[in-house]
């Protein structure tokens, strides 16, 4: 498998714990969607509230925190094309705040594990044009999410 990631943080320090579930979940997301040898890989941003904060202002015109954003470089229709590409290529961005995981894991009653790759999950199905906002298109992407995390046993704690 070529990288899934690149890794970068904004306002905070490298952690390698963070990055090697970032990668385990991008791996088995690939896997799952078919693209384990495809040439795509994921720019992940891991930064603080108030980056995510402006980050959402800008693109999003949403001045609130939030706990992850997504930047797809493609459209739904153009993914399954990518597979063949024999230059390396963005599927897209993730922006992930790890305070607001820290937050949810508490929240939700989970490990930080789950609620980080719940996130990086979530962002990947929005790079691949998955969306949530109507009821339908929740249930098929919720389904996907879970199926990825059920594959790697990171399971809902209640």
């Amino acid at each position: 498998m070529e990288k899934v990631a690149e890794i970068e943080y904004l306002d905070l320090e490298k952690n390698v714990e963070y990055e090697d579930i970032i990668i385990k979940v991008l791996n088995k997301c690939f896997e799952v969607e078919g693209f384990e040898n495809s040439k795509l890989y994921i720019s992940v941003t891991l930064t603080t509230p108030e980056n995510i904060r402006k980050l959402n202002k800008k693109y999003r015109n949403i001045d609130k925190q939030t706990d992850v954003l997504s930047f797809p470089m493609f459209e739904k229709q153009e993914i399954e094309n990518l597979k063949q590409l024999q230059y390396e290529e963005a599927l897209g961005d993730i922006v992930v705040s790890i305070e607001r995981v820290k937050e949810q894991a508490v929240e939700y009653g989970h490990s930080f594990e789950r609620e980080l790759a719940y996130m990086i999950v979530h962002g990947f199905y929005h790079l691949m044009g998955e969306d949530h906002i109507k009821d339908e298109d929740k249930v098929i992407m919720r389904k996907k999410e879970e199926n990825v995390l059920n594959k790697l046993n990171i399971i809902r704690e209640y």
